[in-house]
């Protein structure tokens, strides 16, 4: 899927964004994110030496399942991020680099969905987590009052 397609799909756009390409391989959602060095989430982290912070690249996996939920969603329904796990940064991703995920369902009782995923630079495991995901309906501020 391009960006355009992704659009269709998950309720993010920019600079939330950060899937520019989806695609499904049987159980699996593939995501890919082409750091340019000019993102928001760069600027002072960290001064001259900039990395992808973590947080982004959980982010990048989570809107990599929703290639696995589509299926699985009403109309104004969107998948809440419920919990993450057993997380492990091993290797820095970098202005330049293209950050690919590799995500699965792992469990599943509606609304409820289990998730772990992987995301590399090259051959290099930069990532790695467990997560969880609720099927909500779209929330809006005015819900809240």
């Amino acid at each position: 899927m391009t960006k355009e397609e992704i659009k269709t799909i998950l309720p993010h756009r920019e600079p939330m964004l950060l899937v520019e390409e989806l695609d499904r391989e049987g159980d699996f959602a593939l995501g890919k994110y082409q750091v340019k060095g000019d993102e928001w989430f760069l600027q002072g982290h960290f001064p001259g030496s900039p990395v992808v912070p973590g947080v982004i690249l959980c982010e990048i996996l989570a809107q990599t399942m929703g290639a696995l939920l589509t299926d699985r969603l009403g109309e104004g329904e969107i998948p809440m991020y419920t919990s993450m796990k057993n997380v492990r940064f091993k290797a820095p991703v970098l202005p330049g680099d293209l950050f690919r995920t590799k995500c699965r369902i792992t469990r599943a009782k509606h609304p409820f969905y289990f998730a772990e995923g992987e995301g590399y630079v090259g051959d290099t495991l930069c990532v790695k987590a467990e997560f969880s995901f609720a099927i909500t309906e779209a929330a809006t501020c005015s819900q809240r009052s």
